[in-house]
């Protein structure tokens, strides 16, 4: 079993580090902490051909793999964290989704601006009273002529403050097989957005209201029965979220290496005290061998959706060992990994979110014991 990258993808992985040198090193630690959403680097990274590579050719991407995009995230992160999240946002998640069930005239309307770099798409699906409970979700969709009307809410949506279209989960029926998805352009009548907030991360998000939202047939993404369609695109999210969970993890183990070699206590340096080398050995082990699990999700999903199985154990590994080494990086450096002048911290806290973003750690778990015993498992009582 080979384990090496291929030429292609050596090329690929050479060709971004020089791309994200270039353009993206100055700034790299004001860009961390800046509001909104960066489209100067989003229009930078589309003419790199970085948005758009998991999506086929002939819907407006360059049919790359996800493991190119894989190699797009860890290259970028490597040297500008920030920008990471951009080509996370450009190839997973709602983007694919729209790209893979969208119509011919959806893609023209939201998904061509999106890889141009003009425009954010966000998901609406968490809700106040759902959480993680998808399929417990109450915002409707009622019929209305030939469309319907929206009404209903939801809560942590990334990007939500400021996103041009939404991709909005909403009830057409009862139980699971009543669950779509709607677009939702930012300004419709009726949708209306609430005071905005901030996670520890610095991302920003706000309550999203829909208020008897009209939208109409050419507005549907998938409709009742949809849902099983939706959460397998989900698990493309999974491989970008394990992805820049890692690649941050990687980042502050770099940085604190380099602090390690240079950084002198009682005429030594760091590195030679033992206690700091099994730091860095634990480090080293967690971040291989989270590595492993998500290259291989990435590289079985090739003919498709990857697997359930296969992203909950990549995206429990990778957001437990990039938090973990993030957080023994800056224990590493002290006060001033502590400091916002220093990206360590800012990948502490980034880290942090992922392991609840995106599926929590428990609902990982769920997953992963669902495959041990080859059965589904309620959570809900009675």
């Amino acid at each position: 079993m080979n384990f090496d990258l291929t030429p292609e993808q050596v090329q690929l992985r050479d060709a971004v580090r020089g791309f994200a040198e270039r353009h993206l090193a100055d700034g790299a630690l004001a860009r961390a902490h800046a509001e909104g959403f960066p489209h100067d680097v989003a229009r930078l990274l589309a003419g790199q051909g970085l948005l758009g590579i998991t999506i086929p050719e002939d819907r407006g991407g360059h049919g790359g793999s996800l493991m190119d995009a894989v190699l797009a995230i860890e290259t970028i992160a490597a040297v500008c964290p920030r920008s990471a999240d951009v080509v996370q946002a450009g190839n997973f998640g709602a983007i694919r989704v729209l790209a893979e069930y969208g119509t011919e005239d959806q893609r023209r309307r939201y998904l061509e601006p999106i890889l141009r770099g003009d425009a954010v798409i966000a998901v609406g699906m968490s809700e106040p009273e759902a959480g993680s409970a998808v399929t417990d979700l109450t915002t409707t969709a009622t019929p209305d002529g030939d469309g319907y009307r929206i009404n209903g809410s939801k809560v942590f949506t990334t990007h939500g403050p400021y996103a041009d279209v939404l991709l909005v989960y909403v009830r057409f029926g009862p139980g699971v097989g009543g669950i779509g998805s709607v677009l939702v352009e930012r300004g419709r009548e009726g949708f209306t957005v609430g005071r905005p907030a901030r996670f520890l991360s610095g991302d920003e998000w706000a309550q999203l209201y829909f208020e008897d939202v009209r939208v109409g047939p050419e507005d549907v993404l998938l409709g009742p029965g949809g849902f099983k369609r939706q959460i397998a695109g989900f698990n493309v999210e999974r491989i970008g979220n394990s992805a820049r969970s890692l690649a941050l993890g990687r980042l502050a183990y770099e940085i604190a290496r380099e602090h390690a070699l240079t950084r002198q206590q009682f005429g030594r340096a760091l590195c030679e005290f033992q206690g700091i080398q099994w730091k860095f050995a634990d480090m080293r082990l967690k971040l291989e061998a989270a590595q492993l699990l998500l290259y291989r999700a990435a590289v079985n999903a090739d003919a498709g959706f990857p697997s359930a199985e296969e992203t909950s154990l990549a995206k429990l590994a990778c957001n437990q060992a990039g938090f973990d080494v993030a957080s023994e990086a800056m224990q590493v450096l002290g006060g001033l990994g502590y400091s916002e002048e220093s990206l360590v911290e800012y990948c502490f806290r980034r880290t942090r979110g992922w392991m609840i973003a995106g599926g929590s750690l428990e609902m990982m778990r769920n997953r992963i014991a669902e495959s041990v015993f080859e059965r589904r498992f309620s959570q809900r009582p009675g």
